[in-house]
């Protein structure tokens, strides 16, 4: 069969089963397939398709058609003009969280630009650490790594943290690092959350990518219901070998500039109203947050207010009802300030940043 019969069969295929943008999909797992770009289908529509490609195209389609993502077949998706590995033990980083990331940046212009020179504050150690640039960021649900890893490319001085309670997501974020040649610049632990951070145990080391188990392409350890598909194998990243363990030394666990997170947010009432891929492939350990959405919110705020120094930021993607709620929640507890909202490109609020009150 010719590229150009095949992907218009498998367009109709996709069609009939309900398969968003199926043209687009029928077109990406044909590239997928051949290991080609997008101008080499247009350029070659009569090129016939071997016996081995249309047997792996026949499964893909077929697979896409059950509901299965895109992206979780390719095992790719791009972020931020990063290429990431996914797997079903993580979510599929979306194009709105960019919007996170891009609010985070601009956050931190304000915060150096605030700090500059700054004196007779409670903390002058804090203040010549973001003189210099080096301010620290933990991305809480790091998942795929996909907002430790912007963040990390875009600040070079920050010391940027990852934590996930999934070990399976912690495995992938790292493979992530990896191959982006980032496994000395993002430092991972295993975290409910902010806990880890938080604990009162001293002498406590920080996990980096250095520290852990070996990187494996095959591994299926479990976490909750979700397995680790196998990836390909990251290459070997040298600086990883021997990097040493960061030291987090502040009073009272304050020790984050920025709190960054985009959590679970769907509540289990809504699960009707979340798209067939999202409900069925996905991990809901990343996408279901108890019955209304506001459960891991509920938690985080709090943890998040502990583990910030005085001025420094939390900032939450949210989802399109929570707005109000989550306005509410923070100012109920009256230690923060500058609460925004940014919308994504819809108009739908996305993003909420708050301040934590000066001492």
């Amino acid at each position: 069969m010719q590229l150009k019969q095949a992907q218009d069969a498998a367009y109709k295929i996709l069609l009939e089963n309900d398969v968003p943008s199926p043209r687009l999909n029928a077109e990406l797992l044909l590239q997928f397939v051949l290991g080609r770009e997008r101008a080499y289908l247009y350029a070659h529509p009569e090129r016939e398709l071997t016996p081995e490609e249309q047997v792996e195209y026949n499964d893909v389609i077929a697979q896409r058609s059950r509901g299965c993502p895109t992206q979780y077949i390719t095992g790719h998706q791009e972020f931020w003009g990063l290429d990431l590995l996914v797997s079903p033990a993580v979510l599929i980083p979306r194009p709105e969280t960019e919007h996170l990331v891009e609010t985070v940046l601009e956050l931190v212009k304000e915060y150096y630009a605030e700090h500059q020179h700054l004196t007779g504050t409670p903390d002058p150690a804090a203040c010549a650490e973001i003189d210099s640039g080096r301010i620290r960021v933990v991305d809480v649900g790091v998942g795929s790594g996909c907002i430790a890893l912007a963040l990390a490319s875009e600040l070079s001085q920050a010391e940027v943290h990852g934590c996930d309670i999934s070990e399976d997501a912690l495995e992938m974020a790292r493979v992530n690092a990896a191959r982006l040649g980032m496994s000395s610049r993002v430092l991972f632990r295993k975290s409910d959350l902010l806990e880890v951070y938080l604990s009162s145990q001293t002498g406590r080391r920080s996990a980096s990518v250095g520290d852990s188990e070996p990187i494996s392409a095959s591994s299926t350890q479990t976490s909750g219901s979700m397995a680790l598909a196998p990836v390909p194998q990251a290459e070997a990243d040298p600086a990883s070998a021997d990097q040493p363990v960061a030291s987090i030394s502040s009073t009272e666990g304050q020790c984050f500039d920025f709190v960054v997170s985009n959590p679970p947010y769907v509540g289990e009432s809504e699960a009707d109203k979340v798209q067939r891929q999202v409900r069925e492939f996905e991990p809901k350990l990343a996408v279901f947050s108890g019955h209304e959405g506001m459960e891991v919110y509920r938690r985080l705020v709090p943890q998040a207010r502990q583990a910030l120094r005085h001025g420094g930021w939390l900032v939450m993607e949210i989802g399109y009802s929570t707005e109000d709620k989550i306005r509410m929640l923070l100012a109920s507890s009256g230690c923060w300030s500058s609460i925004q909202v940014t919308p994504d490109l819809q108009g739908i609020p996305r993003v909420v940043a708050a301040r934590k009150a000066s001492a």
